[in-house]
């Protein structure tokens, strides 16, 4: 690709006529008077009228214009009414042409956007490409589009880069990533200000100094604080209803100025070089395979290129440039709602300038009574004008004509006209300003509106100015209404600027959406809401009385799973695994949120398929984790109900678990894992084949890992138990699916934990595996407690105990036993910075355990207050001592004779065979049991377990 820096033309090109040889005179005199030489300052100036010059004298009519600018809008709507062109070349991203017929479905303002997810050719973290081109009434472009659309036998040619290359030459030019925020520190953009996203913006007609130097120079010596203040004070009035010659020399004269004056990054006016070497390339190929002659069109563009210098301009330039070829990117087209606010966010302006833009905009069509051009069918815009049935050859201007006369001397030797105060429409701003204050909090009074009526004129005065501005007056009424306190949401200055016109926000008609939008409303057309509408409609679903609306919900949680938040919010009702909703509520913001949806619309064509794309983008992804994917699975199984897609994304779970050397996402896991096996086992008739393999894959995996984990000091407690927890609930199956459990005896033999809490964690998980009994770790729990150098660590071994709840919890009633005794007997400063410990544990990772202590609790302490104080903890009971036997035996030897039977059974228990003796036994032998009463009392608890 040419970069065309060799390629300049002269300074002073030549010039066949003197239409601007008087102002060039004055110029030069000026230049020798106000600088020591006639060098630079004379050479910049000359320079500037060249400019001019050269694009008036162009064949092809060149009509410079700004952004969102009403003059220019006003400028364009007379001069097309008046010329009535063939063709017209518009500087916008040449592929969005074929999207700009549905602009009629929409209304403004919108965006034409150009999107892209799947990247070919770019840097990988600079995706989904995203390239939007505003466009509000009060808009030169837009008045060209309503021309060229209905306007028969009238063809529109989009003649600039496409969004293709507006990456490609970021991308050669070392620009930052298109989503790369610009100031990290700024603050967060309110709703309608992000309605572009991190699109980047394509401007027709960027009218703004380049270097801060000269921008500051024009803003004090204007009387003005920002740079849409100055515009609309020095340009937009002056121009607003001038002749279309004057307008178009002293837009030209701007761009020259800033273009010779302030030309900014390097970088940056290679690329606008490039763009207008790229638009008369597309022009004069156009011209030349239609056949077209160039008297007959018109070339709308920015005012900084129509003042280019680069040898490709004009019908008659050079032909270098050569057009790469666009990127093997995927690219989509559509349109999005727009708003004031997000122009003015997305390309710098002052908050509340497009809104008094467009009150500008219809005070210059009333002021001219100009017709302006609007699509026909357009929502939100008044009748549109009838399309013409022809185009009138007398209307076409001769070719062979003298250019135009010189309307710069004039337009610049001439005093600011003083537009008389309009004390009417001040009184009704006063009036209005002081209204929406009252009903915003303020306490503002009648003679609030006197102040800010006497204070708008005062300030004009005071900046050299015969009639207040919308600038004036806000500056005004910020002074006498806001003072120093703002009691509601919004300030006066937001006040002012709803006053103005507010922040109109514009919307894409059904027609314009794409097919999964419109898929989208249809599908939920049975709730009967105005989806389209902005704000938030409660939507009450009764699935019992009317079945049709579950297909209503399954699409609402699929909206919530895709969608930002806020888009579908559920107010009741829930969706888990195996259960059917009954009735659920939502708050829904579809049209507030439509941009969103749109670009949803860019990934498929329906939200199954856009759902189905995600889950494997994330389970393939290369930061997949196992819980990433088994959450992949169940969200599968939950929104898609695929069988399917499920079991593919379980295979794929099992492959990412083999491969991972860490215990990070074992709680997850484990909780994920229990779930779609509670699932399977209650809905299914036998469990899914890969989640079988899962569990087994599992099993080998955590017993391998633990002997690590207990040691490593990266692996949390947490994760430990939770590591447990899939070992001891799953061993069941697993084992039946042929695992061995000496795995696990031999991961317990070489675990060697130092920490206290994986210390009591193992020391459960023994008691689990029988490893150890409880009364062995209620002694050891004793012993740490009568140690004083360990008493201070205690609290890390409770923490420990309760995180084994996870995986041992049987252990409840032992872990309230472990934590009364703490309380009970830890010194209060070791107790007490315990206790925010606890609490965190208990609502971070014991949520679940929490319902099981306190049953546990609950069962054991007393329920009643009285009973309180002569409450003694069982754990800390005696138990009962034995009875004192009998002296003689005579009497019980009596009464086994008595009674054989009862003896007869206890020695055919025993296994013994014998007769009874006709003797009575001798005394001796009570004497023998009361010396050794241990094998009777051993005696009576065998014939208890009976």
């Amino acid at each position: 690709m040419s970069t065309g820096q060799e390629s300049r033309v002269p300074a002073t090109p030549a010039r066949d006529g003197a239409t601007f040889d008087a102002l060039r005179t004055q110029l030069q005199e000026a230049a020798t008077a106000f600088a020591d030489g006639p060098d630079a300052l004379e050479g910049i100036l000359l320079g500037i009228v060249d400019d001019v010059d050269r694009a008036v004298r162009e064949p092809l009519e060149v009509f410079p214009v700004c952004h969102h600018s009403p003059a220019s809008a006003v400028a364009m709507a007379r001069r097309l009414r008046e010329k009535q062109p063939k063709v017209v070349y518009l500087e916008l991203c040449e592929d969005m042409a074929p999207l700009l017929t549905e602009l009629r479905n929409c209304r403004l303002p919108v965006a034409v956007q150009a999107f892209a997810s799947e990247i070919d050719g770019f840097p990988a973290e600079w995706a989904p490409l995203s390239v939007v081109a505003p466009i509000t009434e009060a808009s030169a472009e837009y008045q060209a589009i309503a021309y060229a659309l209905d306007t028969p036998g009238v063809e529109l040619v989009l003649v600039d880069r496409s969004s293709d290359h507006v990456f490609q030459w970021q991308a050669d030019d070392g620009a930052q990533s298109p989503g790369e925020p610009g100031d990290p520190d700024a603050p967060p953009a309110e709703e309608e200000a992000a309605l572009h996203g991190d699109a980047v913006g394509v401007e027709i007609g960027d009218l703004r100094p380049r270097f801060a130097e000269l921008e500051e120079h024009l803003l004090h010596h204007g009387r003005v604080r920002h740079w849409s203040e100055w515009w609309h004070q020095y340009v937009e009035l002056p121009l607003g209803d001038s002749d279309h010659d004057t307008y178009r020399q002293v837009m030209l004269l701007i761009g020259s100025l800033f273009r010779r004056l302030a030309p900014g990054d390097p970088a940056r006016v290679r690329v606008d070089e490039d763009r207008e070497r790229h638009m008369w390339t597309r022009m004069r190929q156009h011209l030349a395979a239609s056949g077209t002659d160039p008297a007959e069109c018109l070339y709308v563009c920015g005012a900084f290129h129509a003042a280019s210098r680069v040898a490709e301009f004009g019908v008659h330039g050079a032909d270098t440039f050569e057009i790469s070829p666009p990127s093997a990117s995927t690219w989509q087209y559509g349109l999005i709602p727009s708003s004031h606010a997000a122009i003015e966010a997305q390309f710098g302006l002052a908050a509340g300038s497009v809104s008094i833009a467009a009150t500008q905009w219809a005070k210059n069509l009333k002021r001219t009574r100009i017709q302006p051009f609007r699509l026909a069918g357009q929502a939100g815009t008044k009748k549109a004008a009838k399309p013409r049935k022809a185009v009138a050859a007398a209307a076409v201007p001769d070719p062979s004509s003298d250019p135009a006369a010189d309307m710069l001397s004039g337009f610049l030797q001439r005093p600011p006209v003083l537009d008389r105060l309009d004390e009417a429409e001040l009184l009704g701003w006063s009036v209005e300003i002081v209204r929406a204050a009252r009903r915003s909090g303020y306490l503002a009074s009648t003679a609030d509106a006197i102040a800010v009526f006497e204070t708008s004129i005062l300030l004009a005065g005071m900046r050299d100015r015969a009639k207040p501005t919308p600038y004036d007056f806000q500056d005004a009424a910020i002074t006498c209404i806001e003072k120093d306190a703002v009691p509601g949401r919004r300030d006066v200055r937001r006040l002012v600027e709803i006053m103005m016109g507010g922040d109109r926000i514009g919307q894409v008609g059904y027609d314009a959406l794409p097919p999964l939008a419109r898929d989208v409303h249809d599908r939920l057309a049975p709730i009967g809401l105005g989806l389209q509408q902005r704000g938030v409609q409660r939507a009450l679903l009764d699935m019992a009385s009317r079945p049709e609306l579950e297909k209503c919900s399954d699409v609402l949680w699929m909206l919530r799973h895709l969608m930002p938040p806020g888009t579908a919010r559920p107010i009741m009702g829930e969706r888990r695994l195996g259960e059917r909703p009954i009735q659920e509520s939502w708050d829904l913001a579809l049209g507030t949120h439509q941009r969103a949806l749109i670009e949803l619309g860019y990934e498929g064509v329906s939200i199954e398929q856009v759902l189905e794309q995600r889950l494997r983008r994330t389970a393939y992804g290369p930061q997949a984790t196992t819980a990433t994917v088994l959450q992949a699975v169940e969200d599968a199984t939950l929104y898609l109900r695929s069988r399917r897609l499920a079991d593919e994304l379980g295979t794929r779970a099992l492959e990412v678990l083999a491969t991972e050397r860490s215990v990070d996402g074992a709680p997850e896991v484990l909780r994920r894992v229990r779930r779609l096996l509670g699932h399977y086992r209650t809905s299914e008739p036998a469990l899914p084949a890969w989640i079988e393999s899962f569990v087994k894959t599992g099993y080998a995996h955590y017993c391998t890992l633990l002997p690590t984990a207990f040691t490593d000091e990266d692996a949390t407690v947490r994760q430990v138990g939770a590591m447990l927890g899939f070992l001891f609930s799953m061993e069941g199956l697993a084992l039946s699916l042929g695992c061995d459990r000496t795995q696990l005896e031999l991961a317990f033999a070489q675990s060697h934990p130092q920490e206290p809490a994986k210390v009591a964690l193992l020391w459960a998980a023994e008691v689990h595996l029988g490893r150890l009994s409880r009364t062995e770790l209620r002694a050891r729990c004793d012993a740490l407690l009568g140690n004083p150098l360990v008493v201070p660590a205690y609290p890390r071994y409770l923490s420990g105990f309760l995180h084994a709840l996870e995986p041992v919890p049987q252990l409840a009633d032992f872990v309230v036993e472990a934590v009364s005794n703490a309380f009970a007997r830890l010194p209060d400063p070791v107790l007490l910075p315990w206790l925010p410990t606890l609490i965190t544990t208990l609502r971070s990772g014991g949520a679940e355990s929490v319902p099981l202590l306190i049953r546990e609790a609950g069962r054991i302490f007393p329920g009643r207050l009285a009973a309180l104080d002569t409450w003694v903890p069982p754990w800390l009971e005696q138990p009962p001592a034995a009875a004192p036997s009998a002296a003689g035996g005579a009497g019980t030897a009596a009464l086994l004779t008595a009674h054989p039977a009862t003896c007869d059974a206890v020695a055919a228990l025993l296994g013994c065979d014998g007769a009874w003796s006709g003797q009575a036994p001798a005394p001796s032998g009570a004497a023998l049991i009361a010396r050794h009463p241990d094998a009777a009392r051993a005696l009576e608890a065998l014939l208890a377990a009976c």
